[in-house]
């Protein structure tokens, strides 16, 4: 018989076990947080652009109509010419619905990510400062842009219709976009935080953010030399456009492992130079009420 402080095997308690317990629920916990917290901005935001139905149904049917003037001139080139580099229609159009609906995610969620630069200039960012949560997630997720929908629903319209996609082939699409945006994103933060540094900035950033548009939405293999070695540097189009297409052409499990390392990567680098740029921030001593 145990003793009085004895408790016996059954009911001791471990306490790695325990503490890897305790890790797991707040684990739990800090993602259901972030959860909430993230829909809670979201369907603000939705709401914010529904007291105006009709412009924000104008809006997202000129977005999707713009993306398809441009899809509709690539189906017209491969009328013509089967394929440009190896590449054929599938994959252009492939191509285009990756990146639309990547940066259409990413807008959609973050609206700020391209205005960033000018809140630093203009001392806007104490009213983030002020937030119980880190300013950043704060930041970018308190805005939505209205037009962005138009592009998720044109990349989704256009893959699934004329790719016409088995399941699998949907889930690595979805799976595509989510690291677009993830780069997408990370790369409007650090474009964006140079403002920290440079003062105006919001110049320099829309430029590089056009450019990483522009050079994604053309087949990677017609560049060459130290372009398409800044494509997968600096201004990382390949992970954009050609990763992405090249796994819908060949899949390869390390290909797929190298491209979410690649957007978790950047999600992280942009987080660090973000708070780097913070420190060197100066209150506009503002007092300002966010609508």
């Amino acid at each position: 018989m145990a003793g009085p402080t004895d408790t016996g095997p059954a009911s001791r308690t471990d306490p790695a076990s325990h503490a890897g317990h305790v890790s797991r629920t707040e684990g739990v916990g800090r993602f259901t947080v972030w959860a909430g917290f993230l829909l809670a901005y979201v369907r603000a935001n939705l709401q914010s652009a529904l007291e105006y139905r009709i412009s924000f149904a104008t809006q997202v049917f000129a977005m999707m109509l713009n993306d398809a003037m441009w899809l509709v001139f690539w189906l017209a080139y491969f009328d013509k010419f089967q394929v440009v580099e190896g590449w054929g229609r599938n994959d252009i159009v492939t191509l285009w619905a990756v990146v639309a609906c990547g940066f259409g995610v990413a807008t959609t969620f973050c609206g700020n990510l391209f205005r960033i630069a000018g809140i630093i200039v203009r001392g806007e960012l104490d009213i983030y400062l002020a937030l119980p949560k880190p300013p950043l997630p704060h930041l970018l997720i308190s805005r939505m842009s209205v037009s962005a929908p138009g592009d998720v629903l044109f990349g989704l319209a256009g893959f699934l219709w004329i790719v016409r996609p088995d399941v699998p082939e949907v889930l690595l699409f979805v799976t595509c976009v989510l690291t677009s945006a993830s780069i997408l994103t990370a790369c409007g933060i650090v474009s964006q935080s140079l403002a920290f540094w440079l003062g105006n900035a919001e110049a320099v950033g829309e430029q590089f953010s056009n450019a990483l548009i522009s050079f994604s939405t053309y087949p990677t293999p017609i560049f060459r030399g130290a372009v398409k070695l800044a494509m997968f540097t600096i201004l990382p189009a390949g992970f954009l456009a050609y990763v992405p297409v090249r796994l819908f052409q060949d899949f390869s499990w390390w290909l797929l492992f190298g491209l979410l390392a690649v957007a978790a990567g950047s999600l992280v680098l942009s987080t660090f130079v973000f708070r780097r740029g913070l420190k060197r921030y100066e209150s506009g001593n503002l007092v300002l009420i966010r609508e």
